[in-house]
């Protein structure tokens, strides 16, 4: 198999798993919703450059040792249930608190782009799920005669791009449609939603295997 085909296949799995909606999905959304598009493409760089550090990692055979240490593993996952389950709640939280959405607004939008961009990548790299991914996935694309280290990082960064496209889809349709989404019902409702999507993952996580 050569390097273009590899990529090529890959790609188009990569691509399937891409629209499957999860909790990168719901981090995002909620961001753009609340937060604007501009730091929700900063959150979706995050989450991108995680899952390139996954793939580097898998390469190098460092997440193999999450499938074959069950401390690691377990390590990891409940840190990332608990990273996880404090969004979510500190989303719900917020939504309860009084005071109108655009007062809301204007001061989670006082957070930097390099706090959302390290919300992503934070999101990413404590999901141990994706590193078991990874380390299942990059042998089977792995032509003989390829570097582990080249497909490593370039398997990953067709998935980060395809993952930035469809991002960037959900990211411009809730900005065309923030007036509505910023309204106080629906962005109260959206943080609400958000944060029991947020937490039923935190609590998959915290419940999963290895293998």
């Amino acid at each position: 198999m050569a390097i273009s085909e590899a990529v090529l296949q890959y790609a188009l799995v990569a691509a399937l798993l891409t629209v499957i909606p999860g909790m990168d999905t719901v981090l995002v959304l909620q961001t753009a919703i609340s937060r604007g598009h501009g730091r929700a493409f900063a959150t979706a760089a995050g989450i991108c450059t995680g899952t390139v550090l996954w793939g580097v990692a898998a390469a190098l055979g460092a997440s193999a040792l999450l499938a074959a240490s069950e401390t690691a593993f377990t390590a990891l996952k409940v840190a990332g249930a608990c990273y996880m389950a404090w969004l979510a709640i500190s989303m719900i939280v917020r939504s309860f608190r009084p005071g109108t959405v655009g007062d809301t607004a204007v001061s989670v939008r006082q957070g930097s782009a390099r706090s959302a961009w390290l919300s992503g990548i934070t999101t990413s790299l404590l999901n141990p799920k994706v590193g078991v991914f990874y380390m299942a996935m990059i042998p089977q694309f792995l032509p003989p005669d390829a570097s582990p280290l080249l497909m490593g990082l370039l398997l990953p960064l067709v998935h980060s791009v395809e993952g930035m496209a469809w991002f960037a889809l959900i990211i411009l349709a809730t900005h065309h449609a923030r007036r509505w989404l910023q309204s106080d019902t629906v962005s109260k409702a959206t943080d609400r939603i958000a944060g029991v999507v947020l937490l039923a993952f935190a609590a998959k996580i915290a419940t999963s295997k290895a293998a």
